[in-house]
């Protein structure tokens, strides 16, 4: 929409697309508030976007290009009396640095011959000569579509109608039969950019998370598909291991003995209500509670570092509460607590967006506020002037942490970062009968001083990376560089030009690290802003999106406490037209469909009470049939006693 088109007031302005403003603003809209959602750059999400590879390669590219501050014009002339002009920040964000690429791929297709690949660039500076090449040959290209993976639905269409059509020439099992296959290139990457969609934020969503509460309250989850996390790996003396998470997976486990199995099933039926003896090591660190449990070293590294996902001297309190998520989530939609969506994170915030824009939101992208007209008695913003020079009276205004200047913090508190690396490798960190494993892999320090790594390994059929590859995250708290604090890591687990002794790990074909500021240090309470201007931050350290849900939620309360926080969003097909009158209404609070048993369908069952709220459900996954599953683990249970009982009888 042109500026000359936009009304000229609105209830809320909302400049950012994060996740946070993309729920703040569904919320809004939802409620009956007129928003305009707006963001400068040219893709949706911000830092939770996601990109084609092409689209990634622009990204790192203007990155690296030095940004010229954008001229700050007078826009004096808008003042009424009372009113003060406050510029935002016209610089790019800050919150991406140290940005560095390695290419390992070769420039044109070969076939492997030997584990000693030829590599194209050594240092991430020269891969950033490299990247303008490939971009500039798709750049008119990929203009067509949004740049951080176009409309949702033109992109599902576009990606499942290559995977129909190309996959056999590149599927898993015809290169493991070959004995020589042809290497990915690097221009085999850029050729099949579209069929990636890399996040620049790596997160899972927790079965029983307040995100996929929330997908499926509002009726969100409508929008979007998702799929299981199928396992959960450790890294553990120089080598990836399973780590039992559900009932099924204990008993199944050869890496266990049966007293281990006993003790493990055992501690987490314990977990579930807090106790006396739990209450005792408050204050002391969780890994000296799971000592005094006698659960051996095996058993301590699972639960310390795969289940509870924290540190060594994390308080007991809070390890136990994290255990107890982890089981909470269990046994929902899969044998693991966490569900990826389908094309990447940067599809959630998307889906809030398209229900704003459903219930009246105004959407401008390539659009941003250059400056709040305040009033000077009350301390609030009467009013915005767009980059366009438009004046828009609003009652609120809500922005991402990235537009505030340093001069409205309170204190000068140094920001916090993460550090990040996404590799696209050719096969499976640990392969398995199937090829469409999605993996969340837990690294323990590998060294002391150094960080904890949590890292999600996608395959193809999350859509996210061409068949034949395999895209993985790794995540960790700063400690210097996102080269220094990962590449350690990744040396050890994949095949690079670095490693030595590494000829059974996934080749590493490109990588990419940057360093990523940690929304959870920048809160609003830290600055200095007018009553109604309200403060979103970025992506947190969480694996969750706890942070980012609960952020949203505490500025709607603010602003509307008395309304309902995104309420569920009627079904298209449940929306009846009164005749004439052409007024919707949707059945509910007790009315009924005339003729509803009539129209359905022979053999269709109806969908009533609590069969509706599964089918709901059901659209943010499809729940695992586990009986079968149920009745092998109390076989196993069996035999497991009866061994345990021949242990004690021979002691």
């Amino acid at each position: 929409m042109a500026a000359e088109e936009l009304p000229s007031e609105f209830d809320v302005v909302i400049l950012g697309t994060g996740l946070a403003e993309s729920v703040v603003a569904a919320a809004f809209s939802r409620v009956g508030q007129r928003v305009l959602h707006l963001d400068r750059r040219s893709y949706y999400a911000g830092n939770w976007a996601s990109f084609t590879f092409n689209a990634l390669l622009t990204w790192i590219q203007e990155h690296h290009e030095e940004s010229q501050p954008e001229e700050v014009q007078d826009w004096s002339s808008l003042l009424e009396e009372g009113e003060e002009l406050i510029y935002l920040s016209t610089r790019g964000s800050s919150s991406i640095t140290n940005l560095q690429v390695f290419c390992y791929a070769s420039e044109e297709d070969e076939e492997e011959e030997a584990p000693n690949t030829t590599e194209e660039d050594q240092g991430g500076d020269d891969e950033v000569k490299e990247t303008p090449e490939t971009e500039s040959a798709d750049s008119n290209e990929e203009e067509k579509k949004q740049k951080a993976g176009g409309t949702p639905a033109e992109e599902e269409e576009e990606q499942a109608s290559q995977t129909e059509g190309e996959e056999p020439t590149t599927s898993a099992g015809q290169s493991q039969s070959e004995p020589t296959r042809k290497k990915i290139s690097f221009a085999q990457l850029v050729k099949e950019g579209r069929r990636f969609n890399i996040d620049l934020v790596s997160k899972l969503m927790y079965s029983r998370g307040s995100l996929v509460d929330l997908l499926i309250k509002s009726n969100v989850s409508r929008y979007a598909e998702f799929k299981n996390v199928t396992r959960i790996l450790t890294y553990r003396d120089g080598k990836v291991e399973q780590v039992p998470c559900s009932r099924a997976d204990v008993f199944a486990s050869r890496q266990l003995s049966v007293v281990e199995k006993r003790k493990l099933m055992r501690f987490l039926t314990s977990c579930v209500e807090e106790t006396e003896e739990q209450r005792a090591y408050n204050g002391r660190p969780y890994l000296e509670f799971l000592c005094d449990q006698k659960l051996g070293d095996n058993l301590q590294h699972f639960l310390l570092h795969s289940i509870a996902m924290v540190t060594e001297d994390t308080p007991t309190e809070e390890g136990l509460a994290s255990t107890r998520h982890f089981l909470r989530c269990l046994g929902r939609y899969g044998n693991t607590p966490f569900l990826f969506p389908v094309y990447g994170l940067g599809e959630i915030p998307q889906c809030f967006c398209r229900m704003c824009a459903v219930f009246g939101g105004i959407y401008c992208l390539r659009h941003s506020v250059s400056c709040l007209l305040l009033d000077k008695d009350t301390n609030r913003c009467k009013a915005v002037i767009d980059s366009r020079g438009q004046r828009i009276s609003c009652s609120h205004f809500v922005v991402e942490d990235g537009f505030i200047g340093a001069d409205w913090k309170r204190e000068a508190t140094p920001t916090r970062y993460l550090s990040r690396a996404v590799l696209i490798t050719d096969s499976s960190i640990l392969p398995s009968d199937s090829d469409q494993q999605v993996s969340m892999v837990t690294v323990p320090p590998i060294a002391a001083g150094c960080p904890a790594v949590k890292m999600v390994e996608l395959c193809p059929s999350t859509m996210t990376c061409m068949p034949g590859t395999y895209l993985v995250h790794l995540t960790c708290q700063s400690a210097g560089s996102a080269y220094q604090d990962l590449s350690p890591v990744v040396t050890r687990m994949f095949r690079t030009p670095e490693s030595h002794d590494q000829e059974s790990s996934p080749t590493v074909l490109w990588c990419l690290y940057f360093n990523m500021a940690d929304g959870s240090g920048l809160e609003g309470e830290g600055h200095d802003l007018p009553n109604n201007v309200f403060l979103c931050s970025g992506p947190d350290a969480g694996l969750g999106h706890e942070h980012a849900v609960r952020q949203a939620q505490a500025i709607f309360q603010k602003i509307l406490p008395e309304e309902e926080f995104c309420p569920p969003a009627p079904n298209p097909e449940d929306i009846v037209y009164d005749g004439d009158n052409n007024s919707p209404s949707t059945p509910g609070d007790g009315e009924t469909l005339e003729g509803e048993e009539e129209e359905t369908p022979e053999g269709e069952e109806k969908v009533e009470g609590e069969e509706k709220e599964e089918k709901v459900e059901g659209e943010v996954a499809k729940e695992e049939k586990v009986e079968g599953e149920v009745e092998k683990e109390e076989k196993v249970e069996g035999e497991v006693e009866k061994e345990e009982q021949s242990l004690q009888t021979e002691e």
